[in-house]
């Protein structure tokens, strides 16, 4: 799915992946609902504040595994230069906590060039565990919530 790099994109992009897990099973209020609209929006909002080049669109890509042990979002931009890195944010800072959150939701997330053309893609994969809630077992120790 292809959105513009504006605030109002990464809305669409984020509404957009909770109703297509809802049409996969994943209803709504589930915790997988949840937890992959929240590393959605996430992931949409660094594309577009970090990656955005004017008149480029950002990318998203939702995929579910053959046996339906996981799901993987992979979004995309077109900056190259700037590639993500987990920050540890201040106590009154009112940023920085993106990738945080992606790294305390997901089991696994990186960064690869994109296939074609210029930029990056940013992708998380969170296992779905049936009759348990998605997402890491366990969380690191210095996992603040």
């Amino acid at each position: 799915m292809r959105f513009t790099s504006t605030p109002r994109g990464a809305r669409l992009a984020r509404r957009l992946v909770s109703h297509r897990l809802d049409d996969w099973g994943h209803a709504y209020a589930s915790p997988v609902n949840e937890t992959m609209t929240l590393v959605a929006a996430e992931l949409a909002a660094n594309a577009i504040r970090h990656g955005h080049v004017p008149g480029r669109d950002f990318h998203l890509r939702l995929t579910e595994d053959g046996g339906g042990g996981g799901l993987r979002i992979e979004v995309a931009d077109t900056r190259a230069e700037r590639l993500p890195a987990r920050r540890t944010p201040g106590p009154d800072g009112e940023s920085g906590r993106g990738l945080v959150l992606v790294e305390a939701l997901a089991d696994d997330w990186g960064v690869v060039p994109r296939a074609v053309g210029p930029g990056k893609t940013v992708w998380a994969w969170v296992r779905v565990r049936p009759g348990g809630p998605p997402g890491p077992q366990s969380r690191p120790p210095d996992f603040l919530p």
